[in-house]
């Protein structure tokens, strides 16, 4: 079973900071790419930030130079630190993870996500 858990969300006024942490646990084998989306009311989910295993980074354009995505490998942690938030950054943040696993002596890829955590940004 693997399960990944965000904490750090909150609420905030417009101009301020939040730090998203997300770990993965459970019977894994390796862990690639690392991320985070948002959805926020009537909208579709959109990409944050990825990372992956070997560092490489994507950012979505209304976040660039704002957000800063880490990932402790050693850990399976992923982080989204988030600075001069906006109203509009409001949204549940949901980690997301490609992580591999060994089922019946297959090993088995897929993404795994956690199941969310409110930001929400004041003006």
């Amino acid at each position: 079973q693997v399960q990944l858990v965000e904490s750090g969300g909150g609420l905030v006024q417009a101009g301020g900071s939040l730090r998203l942490s997300c770990a993965a646990s459970g019977s894994i084998f390796s862990v690639s790419a690392m991320g985070w989306y948002r959805q926020a009311p009537g909208k579709q989910r959109e990409l944050v930030a990825t990372i992956s295993g070997g560092g490489s980074i994507k950012y979505g354009d209304s976040v660039k130079g704002r957000f800063t995505i880490s990932r402790d490998n050693a850990k399976n942690t992923v982080s989204l630190q988030m600075n001069s938030l906006k109203p509009e950054d409001t949204a549940v943040y949901y980690c997301n993870a490609d992580i591999s696993t060994r089922v019946q002596g297959v090993m088995v890829v897929r993404p795994y996500w956690g199941q969310g955590t409110q930001v929400t940004v004041s003006s």
